[in-house]
């Protein structure tokens, strides 16, 4: 597999007619699972074919009970300059209710550990809207993650997906349906608390400190092209998006084979115009009026009663050319979205 990834990584260099690369992000997985020879050929595989912005932002997605002396004296020797921690719970019922290899202990002294080598730019990912849990289980998660004192947190409603565990214990009544009054509370209490301890939060999801905003995912709200490596990796560059297969030996074979392993979409009008929606609303940088009526001037006046209500309702705000979410209007964002799209 790493050889083969190693060769898309080559393969892909005019995709975005050789820009300097400012973010890595090596996620979609457990990329700490990888060994350490095989990160390492990757990532000087990388330096060997693309030019590397000087303050560019290397991420990589790991689990608490991977993180060991070795293993972040590899990242720090590579590198990576930022964490993204998927603790999920400080608690040990709720850890093995997800089905999470690490235990609460594992998920503090993970933290602690990276903070002693040196990393001092760590997200730690949280889940809210589990079932069977009170204000007081939630408001302590909070607590903390703050006495962590990272400098960024991701915050996600647990959801319930078809074919997946949670999907058929849902299906067969065996978990508790979590009512979207209490999701949406504990919503409400994370916003109120990270606020209070200097967080902003620039999208729906994520809340930072001052500087720590990441460059990784912001670029993508924003729409700057990228390159995806890898079995069910997106790239995208203004003009098309495609994707890989994600059979990972078809993968191997097809690049081996010097065959197509990407399927391609050449964006439409009315795809980048719903696309410059989904990204933006979500976020502090807001959804650019003048941007949509330049993509599809048509398009653009199909959504403007819509638009207006959303305004004239208090769930969106907005100013100059620019609209954004209002406070109660990120609790509608997946619906206000899907209203507006041409």
């Amino acid at each position: 597999m790493t050889l083969a990834i190693c060769d898309e990584i080559k393969l892909k260099t005019d995709y975005l007619n050789h820009p300097t690369i400012s973010t890595i992000y090596f996620g979609g997985g457990t990329p700490s699972f990888l060994p350490n020879d095989n990160l390492v050929d990757i990532v000087n595989s990388i330096k060997n074919n693309y030019t590397l912005a000087k303050d560019f932002e290397f991420t990589i997605e790991c689990n608490p009970d991977d993180l060991n002396t070795e293993k972040l004296e590899l990242y720090k020797s590579i590198g990576v300059n930022r964490l993204s921690v998927g603790i999920q719970s400080f608690e040990d019922a709720q850890l093995k209710f997800m089905n999470r290899a690490h235990n609460a202990l594992e998920a503090v002294e993970s933290i602690k550990v990276a903070q002693e080598k040196g990393f001092d730019n760590i997200t730690i990912d949280l889940i809210y809207g589990l079932p069977n849990t009170t204000d007081d289980y939630w408001i302590k998660q909070i607590d903390k993650a703050l006495k962590l004192n990272v400098n960024h947190i991701s915050a996600y409603c647990l959801t319930i997906e078809p074919k997946t565990v949670f999907g058929n214990w849902s299906k067969k009544g065996k978990l508790p349906i979590v009512a979207d009054d209490k999701s949406n509370k504990e919503f409400k209490k994370l916003i109120d608390i990270l606020k209070q301890n200097d967080f902003e939060q620039y999208e729906i999801s994520n809340f930072a400190k001052a500087g720590s905003i990441s460059k990784h995912n912001s670029a993508y709200w924003l729409g700057e092209h990228y390159i995806g490596i890898g079995p069910s990796a997106h790239s995208y560059n203004g003009n098309t998006r495609q994707w890989n297969v994600a059979n990972n030996y078809k993968y191997i074979q097809a690049i081996n084979n010097n065959s197509d392993y990407f399927e391609v979409e050449a964006l439409s009008v009315i795809n980048q115009f719903n696309e410059h929606i989904l990204t933006r609303l979500r976020t502090k940088w807001g959804v650019d009026l003048n941007t949509l009526n330049t993509i599809s001037p048509q398009h653009f006046k199909s959504i403007q009663k819509t638009l207006n209500n959303f305004i004239n309702n208090g769930d969106l705000i907005k100013n100059n050319e620019i609209v954004t979410l209002s406070e109660k209007g990120k609790y509608l964002a997946d619906y206000i979205t899907a209203e507006l799209f041409g």
